[in-house]
This record gives structure tokens, sequence and C-alpha cells, in this order.
């Protein structure tokens, strides 16, 4: 007579299932592994009836708020929806959800979304070789750390506390604010601003940094000049300079961030430093002066050239926010 094989692991959890299956009259279709599998073989799955009620009621939850999957499980089930949280999870995903992070876009009043939509509309004319003319400035403030941006660090169980395994962090990290400017033909020399600005200390940034800019990227050629509506860029005594010195300044409304492509320029420089860890404040400017002078007159054509586009964008959305 033959000895029995011992049971291995693998076995044991099939012998269990069928058993399991048995005692609970559940078909082997219906089993979760089983579920899995025939999803991925692309196969019919048997599931749990829900409505098309149901699924319009858990898609209005999911676009009124902000709010994780148990939340919104608790929500619709309190609705009278009989499924679980994967099953919730599953339909979520269905519907094309996807749980993103949302994107900052500044908060906007009705007035200002009609002074945006006014403003839009007066330059819905406008070709790529006009906006090709106006210099567009910003200023722009990097920190020496980045947040949680940062190369991964290969290690070993106990090592976590391996001074080569950590990432410094200061509670209050230093920072320099740096003044820019750009057109189609490239970017301007830029300026690392060391105090608070005012009116003053923004005319001589003018005097010292834009007019070379102007110079180097319009050379005796007509332009106009762009800036938002801070206080220094505003005062009486700033548009007296610009007078005096003959130069036109673009009529810009507050809160226009998603118009001006230089905003996009200092993205594509601070994701160019994601991996740049400096030690102090000049090791920082050394830095953002390296990656700025990787700025291509190509990048800024094609940010200048996306002119009209951003602002049909801006009166398809009624002046709301654009993905610009």
């Amino acid at each position: 007579m033959s000895k029995r094989r011992p049971l291995t692991p693998c076995t044991r959890r099939a012998r269990h299932k069928r058993s399991l299956q048995k005692r609970l009259a559940v078909h082997r279709a219906l089993c979760p592994s089983t579920l899995i599998e025939r999803r991925r073989e692309g196969k019919d799955v048997v599931e749990k009836s829900v409505s098309n009620r149901d699924n319009r009621t858990l898609e209005r939850i999911v676009k009124q708020t902000i709010q994780n999957v148990a939340e919104i499980h608790k929500e619709w089930t309190a609705a009278g929806v009989s499924a679980s949280r994967t099953t919730t999870h599953r339909r979520m995903q269905d519907m094309g959800f996807s749980c993103r992070i949302p994107c900052v876009k500044p908060l906007l009043n009705n007035r200002q979304r009609q002074k945006r939509l006014a403003w839009a509309k007066d330059k819905k004319d406008w070709t790529a070789a006009e906006w090709s003319k106006v210099m567009f400035s910003d200023e722009s403030k990097f920190c020496i750390s980045f947040g949680n941006q940062g190369p991964r660090v290969w290690r070993k169980r106990g090592e976590a506390q391996n001074p080569r395994c950590l990432r410094s962090s200061v509670k209050f990290p230093q920072s320099v604010m740096v003044w820019g400017a750009m057109s189609s033909a490239g970017v301007g020399p830029l300026c690392f601003l060391r105090s608070k600005v005012n009116a003053a200390v923004y005319q001589d940034v003018l005097e010292h940094f834009m007019l070379p800019a102007a110079d180097q990227l319009y050379g005796d050629a007509d332009f106009i000049f762009q800036q938002d509506l801070a206080p220094a860029h505003s005062a009486k005594a700033t548009s007296t300079w610009f007078k005096d010195h003959g130069i036109p300044v673009l009529n810009w409304p507050a809160n226009l961030p998603d118009l001006n492509p230089i905003e996009n320029l200092w993205g594509i420089v601070k994701r160019k430093m994601r991996y740049a860890r400096p030690n102090n404040a000049e090791e920082l400017k050394a830095t953002i002066r390296a990656t700025w002078a990787l700025i291509t007159p190509e990048q800024c054509h094609r940010l200048i050239d996306s002119m009209p586009r951003r602002i049909a964008a801006v009166i398809q959305a009624k002046g709301a926010p654009t993905k610009y």
C-alpha cells in the first residue's frame, strides 16, 4: 500500500478553498481570487448588480467634494446602496475617476473672472507674432528645501539612520527671490533681490536688468513690457519711470498667472533643480543661474506661440482658471 504524500501549503489552501465553497454553497466563479483571474483574462465576471441610479448617485458624491474612498463608500452606502468598499473603488475606476493631487489655481471671485474674461476678449485677435513683441517678467521664490522631492536611496535593513541614507532639512530653509524676463527670442539676465521690493528697488531692477535684457532680446526693435499689479510695479513713480524711458507697458489685470508664460519657465527651472541639493544661499543662486542658462530660445518661442491658445482657453472657461 503506497504512502500518502504529505500535504504542501498550496494543497492545504486549495482544499480549504474547496471546502469553504462547498459549505457556503458558493459557486467557484464568485470566489475573489477567481474573479481577479477572470478579469485579467478579459472574461465575463459575475458581480452583484448595481443599478444605473446607484451609479449616478456615486458619481454625484465623487464630484461634490474631495474625499477618500472610505468616506465616499460610507456616503454611498448611507444612500441605500449595498456594496463593499472594494466595489465602490472599482465602480469609481470604471467611471474614469482616479486619485490625483489637485492642481493649485488662484481663488477667483465673480468680479475677477469677469475682468479676466474682458481682458481676454480684448486680446483675442492678437497673433503669435504680436505676442512676440512682448517682454514678460515676474518674480519667483526659490528655497533650498524642495519639500519631499529628491532622489531615493538604496539601503539595507538597519541603515535608516546611516548618514549616507539621510536627507538634511532645516526648520526655516534659506530662500532667494529672483526677478527674470523672457521673450520669444530667449531669456534675459536674472536679478536676485536682496530686500523687500518697493518702487525704488524695482526701478533699480528695471534700470540695471530690464534694459540690458531688452537690448539683448530686441536690439533696436520696439517692444511692450509686461508686469503684474504688485504695489511696486503699479506705483506712480514706476509709471513715471516707464514714461520717461518711452517704454509702453501692457495692461495686465490681477490674478492672471496662467496667461504669463514666464510662470511656466519658473516651473521648468524648479523641476530641473529637483535633484540639486545646495547647502547655502550662494550655492542656491549658482544652481539657479546655471539652470536658467539651460533655457533655450526654442522653449521660449513655443511658450509665446501658446498665447493665442491661452486667450481662447480663458474665453472658453468664461474667466475661470485654465490648464495653463
